[in-house]
C-alpha cells in the first residue's frame, strides 16, 4: 500500500504542470501575436481546450495538421491513430496484433488460474495484460518520435515527452547524452527495490511462520524478533528505493523543461570583460580618494 501510494503521489506532481504548461506557453505566444478583431466573428478557435476531436480527425484524413497534444490524446483512445496520421499503415497490424494477442492471452490464462488455481496462469496472465499494455504505450511513443515539430524546442512538449518516456525530452531537446544518467539511476534504483522487495517477502513469510498459532506447523529457527527487525528493515529500503525512482523519474521531467527554455535564450557572441584601475569617491570624513579597480562585463 505504502509503495503505491509513492508512485501515485510522484506521477501526480509529473502530470500536473502539464496543462498549465501548455497554457502559460499559449499565453506567451498570444501576447505578442493576438488581434483585436470583432467579437461576433463565428470562427474563433479555443486554443485552450484539452483536446479537439475536429483536429485529431482532421489531422487523421489528412486535411489539416494537428498539434501533438490532440494527436497523442487522440490516439490513446482510437490507438494507431498516431500511425494513421504519419501514413505508417503497415504498423497497425503489428499494434493490433501485440495488443489482441495480450488481451487473449490474459483473458484464457485468466480462465485458466479460476479453474486450477496454480500461480503459473496468474503469471501468465499478468504478463499477457503487460504485454498488451507496452504495445498500447509503445504506438504513442511511435508518434511522438514521428512528429515533426519546430526546430527550437518547446517546453511545454519537452516536458510531455519525459513524462511519456524518461529520457524522451532530453532527445527532444537535443541532450541524448542524458539517457544512460537517468535511465541508470531508475534502473538501478528498481534494481534495489527489487532486491529488497525479494528479502521482505522472505523475512515476512518467516515471520508469519513464527508467530502463527496454527498447529503442526514448523518453525523457522530465526526468532519473531529478529524476523520482524529485517523484515521492517527491508521494507524500509524498499520504500527509499521507490522514492529514489520517483524523484529521478520527476528530475528528468524537470532538467528536460529547464534545458527547453534554456535554448531560448539569445545570447550575444561579442562578450568582453574590462578591467581598469580607477579612483573611488572619498567617504565621508575621508580627505582624499581611494584607489581601486573596476570591472565592466558586457553581454
Amino acid at each position: 500500500m505504502r509503495q503505491h501510494l509513492i508512485i501515485a503521489i510522484g506521477l501526480l506532481l509529473a502530470v500536473l504542470p502539464l496543462h498549465a504548461q501548455y497554457r502559460d506557453d499559449q499565453f506567451k505566444r498570444d501576447a505578442f501575436t493576438q488581434t483585436y478583431a470583432d467579437s461576433t466573428q463565428a470562427n474563433v478557435r479555443d486554443t485552450s481546450s484539452l483536446f479537439s476531436f475536429k483536429a485529431f480527425f482532421g489531422g487523421l484524413a489528412h486535411k489539416q495538421t494537428t498539434s501533438l497534444k490532440d494527436l497523442t490524446v487522440g490516439s490513446a483512445v482510437f490507438i494507431g491513430g498516431n500511425q494513421i496520421y504519419h501514413k505508417q499503415y503497415w504498423k497497425l497490424p503489428i499494434i493490433y496484433g501485440g495488443m489482441g494477442a495480450g488481451i487473449y492471452g490474459g483473458i484464457h490464462f485468466n480462465q485458466k488460474f479460476h479453474e486450477t488455481g496454480e500461480e503459473k496462469f496468474r503469471t501468465w496472465r499478468d504478463l499477457s495484460i503487460a504485454g498488451a499494455g507496452l504495445v498500447w504505450w509503445a504506438s504513442l511513443m511511435d508518434g511522438v518520435i514521428q512528429y515533426k515539430g519546430l526546430r527550437n524546442p518547446e517546453p511545454s512538449k519537452s516536458t510531455f515527452y519525459s513524462v511519456l518516456l524518461p529520457g524522451l525530452g532530453q532527445i527532444y531537446n537535443g541532450e541524448a547524452w542524458k539517457i544512460p544518467i537517468y535511465w541508470g539511476l531508475i534502473g538501478g534504483t528498481l534494481h534495489f527495490a527489487h532486491e529488497n522487495n525479494v528479502q521482505y517477502q522472505r523475512w515476512r513469510w518467516i515471520y508469519n511462520q513464527a508467530t502463527t498459532d496454527e498447529e503442526g506447523v514448523e518453525r523457522p529457527p530465526q526468532s519473531a524478533e529478529t524476523a520482524k527487525y529485517y523484515r521492517d528493515s527491508y521494507r524500509r529500503i524498499r520504500d527509499y528505493c521507490i522514492l529514489g525512482v520517483t524523484l529521478a523519474y520527476i528530475l528528468q521531467i524537470v532538467d528536460a523543461n529547464v534545458f527547453a527554455y534554456m535554448q531560448q535564450f539569445e545570447v550575444d557572441d561579442n562578450i568582453t570583460l574590462r578591467v581598469s584601475p580607477t579612483l573611488m569617491a572619498p567617504a565621508q570624513y575621508a580627505s582624499a580618494p581611494a584607489v581601486g579597480m573596476s570591472i565592466g562585463l558586457k553581454f
